[in-house]
């Protein structure tokens, strides 16, 4: 049964979706779709109010943060509930990564916002700087639309959405039809903490009204989700010559090292590969194990993962939650029985949880993977752990790269110079040493993906940035009658120049001079 279908309308002009929660396939509501008019519209609400958010200055733009995490924290048991009931993860997924995440994002980017855009003087090199100075200014975009994900319904709408606003854009998002209501609680949120109307408005719809987002003026586009739609997304916004951020999928590599601590390795493998149902494009989806530690760490990840809870009747002691979609749980159970066809064996779960109703899929534990296995060469996006021996940390290192995707990964050594020997050797946008993916919950850290991961980078000054266009001006300090350059063009101006570029290049004084 779908988590979400098309259901008729007496509306021809809006398509519905009959809504289903993945913790026992109840009907949940309906949802009804943005067509392209009521998408356009909110388009122009947001450009209409954008000229007096960006004309505020930080500090009023960051009181509207701070009145924000107030609402959040006021709020987080309902955005909790919004979001479990859509989604079925487990509450502490829930109150980490929606509550604690969010949290976090609005008060580091409304204090320290101001100081990364901060208008700057850069020294000239050379002769020009003695004539010439420039200012960058860092001037809002205008209009960013943001596309969101399932996994992440808030946090991944409201991260992207608080630096835009802070850097003076106003922001149009589109939740997925997976998780609708959770991502509109970010423009119901953002109203109690008294934003100006149009400064934030969230349009509910499926691929369709994404795809009417990303024609329909805005500045920007911000997609976090698929490869497939973020291709989909790039060409879009290669045709109107607009910028875009992809946060893509990743297969992320865990590399296990003979000198590690085992028990922690363990550990942040279960979390790496589980949390959030294994629903986050960092998780932890291949990890390769030093062939001498290979037995003793499989006994310790099997144990603790015998040890989850799994299921709603946990409540606040839940684990695992479910799986959010089905489709999820289709690509799920079909790189699993891929896998176990081919030779690797399920020492735990390794199948749907029949003792209950919903799209529950067990923890497993999977070894005696290969490297060419389907569940190694693609985003299985599942509470799978996935071991594989190898001979020694130069093995993993080559089968890590050896992958489409680079986004995140981690290595476990007690070596911190090794460890970072490593990370810098391997394919991928990011890595952690001794910890899982917590890369996109560091704001000072840019987080984006290489290969077929990502384009561009969000969070941290990089991503303030991006929402914004680096203009620079150049002013003459002197001035005067004479413009250097200007017409006309003479046997003696030709060798002038030609005497100052061998001054200052070949000349020892003058290299020293125009560095």
């Amino acid at each position: 049964m779908s988590i979400y279908e098309a259901i008729e309308s007496q509306d021809d002009s809006h398509r519905v979706l009959q809504l289903r929660s993945p913790i026992d396939l109840k009907p949940t509501g309906t949802l009804v779709c943005a067509n392209r008019e009521e998408v356009e519209a909110a388009v122009a609400r947001a450009r209409k109010a954008q000229p007096a958010w960006a004309a505020l200055s930080f500090e009023q733009r960051a009181s509207y943060m701070q009145r924000m995490l107030q609402v959040v924290l006021d709020k987080q048991d309902e955005l909790v509930e919004t979001v479990v009931n859509e989604t079925g993860k487990a509450r502490g997924d829930a109150y980490n990564m929606e509550v604690f995440a969010t949290c976090d994002s609005l008060h580091y980017y409304s204090k320290n916002s101001a100081k990364m855009l901060k208008t700057s003087r850069k020294k000239i090199h050379g002769i020009l700087g003695i004539v010439k100075q420039l200012t960058i200014f860092y001037k809002p975009r205008g209009v960013a639309g943001i596309i969101v994900p399932w996994n992440g319904p808030f946090i991944l709408g409201l991260n992207p959405a608080v630096q835009a606003l802070m850097a003076g854009n106003t922001v149009v998002l589109k939740g997925s039809e997976v998780t609708p209501y959770s991502t509109k609680l970010i423009e119901t949120f953002f109203a109690e903490a008294g934003l100006p109307d149009g400064v934030v408005q969230v349009l509910m719809g499926d691929g369709q009204t994404g795809a009417d987002l990303c024609t329909a003026g805005v500045d920007k586009i911000a997609f976090t989700g698929s490869v497939a739609t973020g291709r989909k997304v790039a060409a879009s916004c290669g045709e109107q010559l607009i910028p875009c951020t992809l946060e893509l999928g990743g297969n992320d590599a865990m590399i296990v090292c003979e000198d590690a601590d085992l028990d922690r390795a363990a550990a942040g493998a279960l979390i790496g590969s589980c949390m959030n149902s294994g629903h986050y494009c960092c998780g932890t989806e291949r990890i390769y194990v030093e062939e001498k530690v290979y037995n003793e760490f499989i006994s310790k990840v099997t144990s603790l993962t015998k040890a989850l809870k799994q299921g709603p009747q946990h409540g606040m002691e839940e684990d695992v939650g479910a799986v959010f979609w089905d489709r999820q749980m289709t690509i799920i159970e079909d790189h699993v029985a891929d896998a176990i066809s081919n030779g690797a064996r399920a020492l735990v779960g390794g199948k749907r949880n029949q003792q209950l109703q919903g799209l529950y899929f067990e923890p497993t534990v999977l070894v005696d993977v290969k490297h060419e296995m389907k569940i190694m060469q693609e985003e299985t996006f599942g509470p799978v752990l996935c071991l594989q021996k190898v001979k020694n940390y130069e093995e993993a290192i080559t089968l890590a790269n050896d992958s489409p995707y680079g986004l995140n990964g981690n290595v476990w050594t007690k070596n911190n110079s090794k460890g970072i020997d490593i990370a810098t050797r391997i394919e991928t946008g990011a890595v952690c040493i001794n910890d899982i993916a917590v890369t996109y919950g560091t704001p000072e850290a840019p987080f984006g993906g290489v290969k077929n991961s990502g384009v561009g980078q969000v969070n941290g000054e990089a991503g303030l940035k991006g929402y914004c266009h680096a203009m620079p001006i150049v002013i003459d300090r002197f001035g005067g009658k004479n413009l250097p350059g200007a017409y006309p063009h003479t046997a003696a101006k030709i060798n002038s120049t030609k005497k100052l570029m061998n001054f200052l290049w070949k000349n020892p004084i003058g290299r020293w001079f125009s560095a």
